[in-house]
């Protein structure tokens, strides 16, 4: 290569450098990362976690379904049955995702999961069941919340106790100071890289319902939660997304904006 043409392709390098950088905009990094092996119960908090096309690997892989087919939830609709109680249990996995702990409200491990629900929720019919050809997501496979929002959320019922846990995100995001609240609604549509391989796609926000009013563990019930958001942003707050890309996704992992 001559140097005339070793200078000109060195200009194009920066300048096509310099165009891809202003296309990626790291907007935060991944705070806490959260999994629910059994749905609509208290999950477990993660370092890291796996991500594969269904979502985070054994998020929401169980469920309590009814006699009828229906799953436990916060809500009655034409898949999910409201089960009054199921937050104030915990789930986890202990080696790998083949089997799911329940854990009591004292935080002790249940022998046999689907025995304790049926004494616990009062139902015969009840039983801890893994994830078949339906679906035991609500929505999209991967929920993504920012501090932004969640600040304004606190900031919105000074009296009542918030925290993440009240929306059941997969990944809580830290944002720069000076985010605005509802920030996740500007990434609709945009591709997202999660630290060196996850890649997510941002679709929509997550429709609320009263499980964010339901008291769990040390969090008390309040219908000014919803009320509040309701009120100012049509019940719907995070960050829905589908995955473009597998991998591992690690707590303190930047989230850039491609």
């Amino acid at each position: 290569m001559t140097k005339h043409y070793q200078v000109v392709f060195r200009k194009f390098v920066r300048r096509r450098s310099c165009s891809l950088f202003r296309m990626m905009v790291e907007v935060g990094a991944v705070e806490r990362i959260y999994r629910y092996p059994i749905k609509s119960t208290g999950g477990e908090l993660l370092d890291r976690a796996k991500v594969d096309p269904r979502g985070v690997v054994g998020d929401r892989l169980f469920a309590v379904r009814d006699a009828e087919g229906k799953f436990g939830s916060g809500k009655n609709t034409r898949r999910f049955r409201r089960m009054p109680g199921l937050l104030h249990l915990r789930s986890r996995y202990v080696d790998g995702v083949d089997e799911a702990e329940l854990l009591d409200p004292q935080g002790v491990v249940v022998p046999d999961p689907s025995a304790y629900l049926r004494r616990y929720l009062g139902r015969e019919d009840v039983e801890v069941t893994r994830e078949g050809s339906i679906s035991h997501f609500d929505q999209l496979p991967i929920s993504v919340l920012t501090t932004a929002t969640l600040d304004w959320v606190r900031s919105a019922v000074p009296d009542v106790p918030v925290d993440e846990r009240r929306f059941r995100p997969n990944l809580l995001v830290r944002t720069p100071p000076g985010t605005p609240p509802f920030v996740e609604d500007e990434w609709f549509g945009s591709k997202a890289r999660i630290g060196d391989t996850v890649c997510i796609e941002f679709v929509r926000s997550s429709e609320r319902c009263v499980m964010t009013n339901e008291a769990q563990q040390d969090l008390p019930h309040s219908p000014l939660v919803l009320r509040t958001i309701a009120k100012a942003h049509d019940t719907r707050l995070d960050g829905l997304a589908t995955v473009v890309s597998p991998g591992q996704v690690r707590v303190g992992d930047p989230i850039v904006l491609l």
